[in-house]
């Protein structure tokens, strides 16, 4: 038997999948075993061409199996490790260092690029193998420093460098990421707004979720693709998970340090946002993992699916269970969602008047899901100005992205050095034992948020999301002790418009 070593993926992790080959005499036939999907099994006829090609004919009974043998296999990942068992059986090539191979073969031989390159080079570094790859994932698997890896142009080559007539240029671990470049919309373009952009500037320095409530046309969306602009680059760490599930799904990676961005309309399915199908694919919510979901027309969404939303973002990933198996996927997010204040959407506005009931007002909240409203650290109005307020603002729009960027990466670069030792990196994530005791509430705050709690009726996640955002404001401030004042801006962000 010839053994060879490929990947198949479950979640964001790979899976090391045995290749065995046999040929025996007979009529011609190839079967594969091992629970292959119809990519897997539509392999056989790209794999054939491709050594045909090479002249490497394949005669005769041609068993592949594919272990474990209860492991489903899907994508056209295997199509380079089946060639390499079958050129290996015939005695066309032979190498005994454990390897895996990964591509999808055209008919003339040439490896086309596949999704789980970074995967599968994590797996490889961890068990010591040697790994080829296409050349157009080099990229990616270049950012995983301390796997041995080598980039494949065509099958031709791969088998010229095991006998010795070729040398395979090596993946270098030199990845470097660009600086982050300008985003726009940029917060100098948004005329007005200035408790809005005071608002994202909080919600970006402590990764707190934020709802937007404003009139149709009021800058609620331009806003939300400008919270982008100010959120600071990623870290090695969390570039490298960010192109994980980014070469999951098989997106191309850019070198860039901006943290994704994925709006969501209303029509899109649980699974789409979630995760889940056939083949357990990660969703969107995770495709937004160390950057920002943005839902437009809050309310438009259905009830089951933002109930379904309550468990990632408390726990920062989400579990996808179907038939096919249990995977779980990252699911950090900073969730940024926006809605008109009732159905017509002019309440509160100074120039339209809302035509709504008081009973449409009334159906009109109970859209929103009382326990993912909870979930929301911050709520701000985004009242629509007049054209006289927009003329008189010409030329002042205030700061820019970066500007306020600055800010946030400070006050960050407070709260990594401060929770280091508990391992969160915002004060979103703290867990309720560091409010207790660490968050440095000075004693007359700590005297006014309990008179005005009771009052605001705030529940116990709410009393927490107000406290984590006083610790933000604080470190915008660069100080030490949460004041009077800055719980005070917090409690502001807790109630507003139709939600008070």
């Amino acid at each position: 038997m010839n053994a060879v070593l490929g990947v198949t993926l479950k979640g964001v992790d790979a899976i090391k999948v045995e290749v065995e080959v046999e040929i025996t005499g007979g009529l011609f036939a190839i079967s594969i075993v091992g629970l292959p999907d119809a990519a897997v099994r539509e392999s056989k006829e790209r794999v054939r061409a491709a050594l045909r090609t090479l002249g490497i004919p394949i005669r005769g009974r041609v068993a592949v199996n594919l272990a474990p043998a209860d492991l489903p296999k899907e994508g056209a990942l295997l199509d380079l490790p089946i060639a390499v068992g079958m050129a290996k059986s015939t005695g066309a090539l032979r190498f005994s260092r454990p390897s895996v191979f990964m591509g999808e073969l055209a008919l003339d031989g040439r490896l086309r690029a596949v999704r789980g390159a970074v995967p599968a080079a994590i797996m490889a570094r961890e068990k010591g193998l040697d790994l080829f790859i296409p050349e157009d994932n080099a990229h990616e698997v270049s950012l995983v420093h301390g796997v041995n890896a080598f980039k494949v142009p065509d099958l031709r080559s791969l088998i010229d460098y095991f006998r010795g007539d070729l040398e395979l240029q090596r993946v270098k671990n030199d990845f470097k990421a660009d600086q982050q470049k300008k985003i726009e919309p940029d917060f100098s373009d948004i005329k007005g707004q200035a408790a809005a952009k005071r608002a994202l500037e909080i919600a970006a320095a402590g990764h707190h979720n934020v709802l937007l409530i404003g009139s149709p046309g009021s800058g609620k969306t331009l806003l939300a693709r400008a919270l982008r602009g100010i959120l600071p680059p990623l870290s090695d760490e969390e570039l490298m998970e960010v192109m994980l599930v980014r070469s999951t799904v098989g997106i191309s990676s850019s070198r860039g340090r901006e943290r994704p961005f994925r709006p969501i309309h209303h029509t899109a399915s649980a699974v789409a946002i979630c995760g889940g199908g056939t083949n357990l694919r990660p969703g969107e919510i995770s495709m937004a993992h160390r950057g920002v979901l943005f839902l437009d027309e809050f309310t438009e969404f259905r009830r089951d699916l933002l109930e379904s939303l309550r468990q990632p973002l408390e726990d920062g990933e989400i579990v996808v269970s179907r038939s096919a198996g249990s995977v779980t996927y990252p699911a950090q997010v900073l969730l940024a969602v926006a809605c008109n204040p009732c159905p017509c959407g002019w309440f509160g506005d100074p120039v339209e008047q809302c035509r709504c009931s008081s009973n449409d007002i009334e159906r009109y909240q109970k859209k929103l899901s009382g326990p993912i409203l909870d979930r929301i650290d911050l709520y701000v109005p985004v009242p629509r100005l007049t054209p006289e307020e927009l003329l008189s603002l010409e030329g002042k729009c205030g700061e820019s992205s970066e500007a306020i960027r600055e800010r946030v990466c400070r006050a960050r670069s407070l709260q990594l050095e401060r929770w280091s030792d508990i391992g969160s990196g915002s004060n979103s994530e703290l867990p309720e034992k560091i409010l207790r005791t660490r968050l440095g509430l000075s004693r007359e705050a700590r005297s006014f948020l309990g008179s005005v709690a009771g009052t605001l009726k705030l529940s116990g996640r709410g009393i927490s999301r107000v406290l984590k955002v006083s610790r933000t404001i604080a470190d915008l401030d660069s100080s030490v002790e949460i004041s009077t004042a800055h719980i005070s801006e917090a409690l502001a962000y807790r109630q507003t418009g139709f939600l008070s």
